[in-house]
């Protein structure tokens, strides 16, 4: 069977074609033989590269890991959303099943969390008794996951009472070496920070995405831009901060900088956009949040004043690129979505894929 791609192709920012084909599961933009066009099945719209969730948790729930039946709902979930490549920012379970499965998405894992004992999420990360087992841990995880390493930076130290406060987990000297044993290894670190305190140790040290950032400042968002970093801004689990702090009345410290941070949301992102930051779409899926919700993260994006087509950008072809992964190239494989308007005009028709085209094959809709 042949797909033939009519409308509006969009390969990047600056390329889209009229018409392409699927043959073999790949992409090509040679109109194919007379004889093969009897077997066309055609698929019109507006045609994108296959969305990114650059901040997913594929083997996670709230109260830690799943089992795989689980984990693989949770992967079709993203996959009919439209999302067929995942960076999975930490998962204590062990997802490496998932390359063997051409129906699921494309996963690129970052192994498990490395954090400190009850500085975390209970069941979710990797618990270190010393800092110095740090760049040791970051070793381990580079080899278990597929290029990318997840540190916690920070989190609540409820040891400090009615004044606990997001705290840094990781001493600078500690956390420089700890990057550079990723680094060495061939793998890129991620780090998961809401506070102000951790954002100079880490951009000292190198890391080279930050997942949340709540706490940049001006100066941040400058070294964080002169420096090219991505931001995962994960405005739906930002979202969430008022309910925390509610949660976290007995430490009326960290509630009031929760509340703070999310009254700053919208601002922050607008910021770090207007200052050239690449502001990435993930939607921290996993643990209290549903799966398959890219659309979602999509609009909030928008409502914080990035325009819809850069939005629709980071969500496919650019973080691809940033990724390595394939787009929509010649000889390519066909993971791509189809849509009956221009997303990048109205944000809010990514929640309606018409077509889902994973390597090749039409696992949704069609018609």
């Amino acid at each position: 069977m042949v797909l033939h791609l009519r409308g509006t192709v969009v390969l990047d920012d600056e390329r889209e074609v009229g018409e392409a084909w699927v043959i073999d599961g790949r992409i090509t933009f040679e109109r194919p033989s007379s004889a093969r066009d009897a077997q066309d099945t055609v698929l019109d719209g507006w045609v994108l590269p296959g969305l990114v969730d650059v901040h997913c948790h594929i083997g996670l729930a709230s109260d830690g890991p799943v089992d795989d039946g689980t984990a693989e709902k949770q992967a079709l979930a993203d996959r009919d959303s439209g999302v067929l490549l995942v960076r999975d920012a930490g998962s204590p379970a062990d997802t490496g099943w998932v390359h063997e499965r051409d129906d699921l998405p494309r996963l690129i894992r970052a192994g498990r969390h490395l954090a400190r004992p009850k500085r975390y999420l209970r069941n979710y990360g990797r618990e270190l008794g010393s800092v110095d087992e740090l760049p040791d841990a970051v070793r381990v995880e580079a080899a278990r996951g597929d290029g990318w390493v997840k540190l916690v930076a920070d989190w609540i130290d409820r040891d400090l009472g009615a004044e606990g406060d997001l705290r840094p987990l990781w001493p600078a000297d500690v956390l420089a070496d700890a990057v550079a044993a990723a680094h060495a290894a061939g793998a890129r670190v991620t780090a998961h920070t809401f506070a102000t305190e951790s954002l100079d140790a880490l951009l000292d040290a190198g890391v080279d995405c930050l997942e949340h950032a709540t706490g940049a400042t001006g100066d941040h968002i400058d070294r964080i831009a002169a420096a090219g970093i991505p931001v995962t801004a994960t405005l739906l689990q930002i979202g969430q901060f008022e309910a925390i702090a509610a949660q976290g009345s007995r430490y009326p410290v960290f509630a009031a900088r929760m509340r703070a941070l999310y009254e700053h949301r919208y601002a922050l992102v607008r910021d770090l956009y207007d200052a050239g930051v690449p502001v990435l779409v993930g939607t921290d899926a996993g643990g209290t949040l549903a799966h398959g919700r890219i659309a979602d993260e999509a609009a909030e994006l928008v409502r914080a004043g990035i325009p819809a087509r850069d939005v629709v950008a980071a969500a496919s072809w650019r973080t691809r690129a940033w990724l390595g992964a394939e787009g929509l190239d010649e000889g390519a494989s066909a993971d791509l979505v189809v849509y009956d308007a221009d997303p990048r005009q109205d944000v809010e028709v990514l929640a309606a894929p018409r077509a889902v085209v994973l390597r090749g094959e039409v696992v949704l809709g069609g018609r």
